[in-house]
């Protein structure tokens, strides 16, 4: 059974750092895509940033020179660095992935993470 594990989350002022970890188990790690999420108030959830099993990576462009997706393969972690923070960077941070059996696609979602901004 595919397991997310979000953590990292808080409270920061603007211009100030934070680094999300995601925790994963029951899957073949090195083998996935990850994404990190995020749902703002208000809005949909959107895509943040994600890494191909190759390494490449994809960032939404308002996060764009602010944050680093990054993953770990010996730790089956992927990780979210996240410079510059603004107020409109708060909101609940998800870590997904996916996997395709026998042609259909299944999404696996961990709990969230809060991150507030704001002085």
């Amino acid at each position: 059974q595919v397991q997310l594990v979000e953590s990292g989350g808080g409270l920061v002022q603007p211009g100030e750092s934070l680094r999300l970890s995601c925790a994963t188990s029951g899957m073949f790690f090195t083998s996935n895509t990850m994404s990190w999420y995020r749902r703002v108030p208000g809005k949909q959830r959107e895509l943040v940033a994600d890494i191909t099993s190759g390494g490449v990576t994809n960032y939404a462009d308002s996060v764009k020179g602010r944050f680093t997706i990054s993953r770990d393969n010996d730790k089956n972690t992927v990780s979210l660095e996240m410079n510059s923070l603004k107020p409109e960077d708060t909101g609940v941070y998800f870590c997904h992935t996916y996997q395709w059996r026998v042609g259909s696609r299944y999404d696996f979602w961990g709990q969230g993470t809060q991150v507030t901004v704001s002085s």
